[in-house]
């Protein structure tokens, strides 16, 4: 094997990955071994190839053979693999030369024990390891477990040679053509299973697949699958995991009276089926084949559509039809409840707020999902409705071309070997719509309790000054039928400040609830650690609680709230309407972000002429405000404040739902020019703007507020009456 042309070669894949747009993870590097290590893979694409040795030797700074596939050396790319280090596996002397470079552990080696692509991922059968190729049934090849066994069985022989026959010791020596004999005693042969993963595995028409349409006649099936798909991967942004398992020591199978018998034989011994102890050597090749093969696969990256199109296969087919929002809703119960108690290898965004499934899909996660399945026919739209066909899931389409044709089915054969996880996602998929509802209901509700009880322990909130039932989400429901009510908090405030509106709301009937904007309600290093997405998705997780227990939402708020509020309406049509009290129109002081949340407030009152007047801190309000909001105010908060303004300022021309705009005559932050301006850029058909003559920061408690209080239920009472008017 040249090492230059090895070591040239790299410098070509490093160009080529350079023009991939794929993104690729590498997972649990610490777990490779030193020493002389074969990596197990699965083999899913071409590609493999290329990028595997590439990122492998990027970690362990050794050279990387493989082994290829023997049709792949006909004709001028037999020079382009000799280059690279791959040996056929048809070549006499594989085994001999894949020893010799473990033994020394110069080198580290990569063998699929599929032997092939397997393209559809059909890789269980009756719980064994099998797969079909043009109706011949193939299994897993234990070659490279006898490999291991193999180079781990020379060098335990060397180590008692060394001792009992130097003669024979010298021999072995001089076969392996070893330089450094202490070297290869001191090391010892390691399997590391590996597993790749492609999210999302889609077949998409691109620039290699296009020129192979106009530069060949006709191309195959087969050349137009790997095309679409392997081209659509280097190309477009799939994400590639690579994950590795617990390393398999190979010398722990040596231990056996059999194998030691010709280890200790001071006759000249080669590792053959003539061995005595060759029975044993081929059951544990077996174990050790078994082994692997569950841990390659065992460390699958559960993924979105892993998760959608399972739920599909197992979900019972309704006469009906299946619910969209109902289908996302089981996905987010899959991924939030047990899912994480597995253990198994998820995409890493199952470990972020998964609220965005509900709402409005900002990561398109079930947009893109949907669209493949119905363009490749696993399901059909009627009547807003998805209807399934189940032979989808079956074996019909063609090895060559099932990539492209129902890359579904591939998906859901990808998760067959993890049957813990089918049967987790089968025990939901195979619940009532009204099980789903009420898990739904009653788990979202639980779990913002959850979020909040482990937040103030953790950070010892009480040393704040702050009672934890100011913090706590609040939940009114009198249960009349009536629409619900999301109310939100102001910036550096928790729950408790929308109080008196809440219980007001609450005593006309309406259901309400009161989110804890993420960071708020417990510590101001706390709210440091957030920004405002996690703010959004609180009032996300709010307004899908309050969708399960009322036949429509409003939402409102104050300040921040209103701002939080109408970026909720930007992306969510189905908003009954909105209340803005008091929006933030801009931040115009830079200074304030150095001061604390007491200096802060002042210098509110200040620029409202209150402390001017000369009222007393209890008569403004001051007491009440400390007492619900925070001390201290974090640059990283108000850095985040001032972000989320300027993407409301984006998102206000999609607010289509009706609007009531409440504004502070004294507002000390914006003038009447700058409150008309934003009110101009929401596209509401009704909208209402009303002045108060009352200061901003008490304009839903103080002596004024009951104007206010009205003025929103006179608003809610209206579009009740339209909504019940269809309008």
């Amino acid at each position: 094997m040249n090492k230059f042309a090895y070591f040239m070669s790299g410098y070509a894949l490093k160009a080529l990955s350079g023009l991939s747009k794929a993104r690729i993870t590498v997972h649990s590097r610490e777990k490779i071994p030193e020493g002389s290590v074969i990596f197990i893979a699965n083999h899913f694409t071409r590609i493999e190839t290329i990028f595997l040795p590439y990122h492998l030797y990027n970690i362990t700074k050794k050279r990387i053979w493989s082994l290829a596939h023997a049709d792949l050396f006909a004709g001028g790319l037999k020079n382009i693999l000799d280059v690279m280090g791959a040996i056929s596996t048809k070549d006499p002397n594989r085994n001999y030369l894949i020893t010799k470079t473990l033994l020394d552990g110069d080198a580290s080696w990569i063998i699929f024990p599929e032997g092939r692509m397997v393209k559809n991922k059909k890789l269980v059968n009756n719980g064994t390891f099998e797969f079909e190729v043009d109706k011949l049934v193939h299994r897993p090849r234990s070659g490279a477990a006898v490999i291991a066994l193999q180079s781990e069985f020379y060098r335990e022989r060397l180590r008692r040679m060394k001792t009992i026959n130097p003669e024979e010791f010298k021999r072995l020596i001089d076969w392996f053509e070893i330089k450094d004999p202490e070297k290869v005693l001191s090391q010892t042969t390691y399997m590391v299973p590996t597993n790749i993963t492609y999210y999302p595995m889609r077949a998409k028409e691109n620039l290699l697949s296009s020129l192979a349409k106009k530069l060949m006649e006709n191309p195959s099936q087969q050349v137009m699958d790997e095309l679409m798909t392997e081209g659509g991967m280097i190309l477009s942004g799939v994400q590639v995991d690579i994950r590795f398992a617990e390393p398999i020591k190979i010398s722990d199978y040596l231990n056996n009276s059999f194998i030691e018998s010709d280890l200790t034989s001071r006759r000249k011994i080669s590792f053959s089926r003539r061995m005595c102890s060759a029975p044993v050597v081929k059951s544990a090749s077996r174990e050790i084949l078994h082994r692997f093969m569950a841990d390659v696969y065992g460390k699958t990256s559960i993924n979105y559509d892993h998760i959608f199109t399972c739920l599909i296969k197992y979900m019972p087919a309704p006469s009906q039809g299946i619910d969209p929002y109902d289908l996302r809703c089981r996905a987010y119960l899959a991924i939030t409840r047990k899912l994480m108690e597995t253990g198994r290898c998820l995409h890493s965004d199952f470990y972020e707020n998964q609220i965005h499934l509900l709402t409005d899909d900002k990561h398109k996660r079930f947009a893109e999902f949907l669209d493949t399945a119905l363009e490749t026919g696993v399901l059909y739209k009627k009547q807003g409705k998805l209807f399934k066909r189940q032979e989808k899931f079956a074996s019909g389409t063609g090895f060559q071309g099932v990539r492209m044709e129902n890359p579904l089915y591939v998906v859901a054969n990808e998760v067959e070997p993890l049957q813990d996880i089918v049967m987790l996602i089968r025990s939901i998929a195979e619940k009532s719509a009204d099980e789903i509802d009420q898990q739904m209901r009653h788990g979202l509700a639980a779990k913002v309790l959850n979020d909040y009880d482990r937040d103030y322990a953790q950070l010892d909130a009480p040393g704040q000054g702050f009672k934890k039932e100011a913090g706590k989400p609040v939940l009114l429901d009198p249960d009349q039928g009536k629409p619900g009510i999301l109310l939100i908090h102001n910036y550096l405030a928790c729950p408790k400040e929308m109080e008196p509106l809440a219980d007001f709301l609450s005593s006309l009937g309406y259901t309400v609830f009161v989110p804890r904007l993420k960071g708020h309600g417990t510590t101001p290093e706390n709210l440091a650690r957030t920004n405002y997405k996690d703010w959004i998705d609180s009032v996300e997780e709010g307004y899908i609680i309050l969708k399960h227990r009322t036949p429509s939402v409003f939402i409102g708020g104050f300040f921040t709230g209103s701002a939080l509020a109408l970026e909720l309406a930007s992306r969510i049509p189905e908003i009954a309407g909105v209340f803005a009290v008091s929006p933030p129109l801009n931040v115009k002081d830079k200074g304030w972000r150095s001061f604390t949340a007491g200096e802060f407030w002042l210098r509110m009152l200040q620029k409202a002429r209150f402390v001017e007047a000369g009222l007393d801190d209890k008569e403004k309000g001051m007491e009440d405000t400390c007492s619900i909001c925070y001390k201290q105010n974090p640059a990283k908060g108000m850095k985040s404040l001032e972000t989320l303004i300027k993407h409301l300022e984006k998102r206000l021309p999609f607010v289509t739902a009706p609007l009531l705009f409440l504004q502070s005559g004294k507002q000390f932050h914006s003038n009447t020019a700058n409150a008309e301006k934003l009110f101009k850029l929401v596209r509401s058909s009704r909208k209402d703007f009303f002045f108060f003559n009352t200061d901003c920061h008490n304009i839903l408690s103080g002596s004024e507020s009951v104007r206010v209080h009205r003025a929103i239920a006179d608003f809610l009472a209206l579009e009740e009456a339209y909504q019940s008017m269809g309008k």
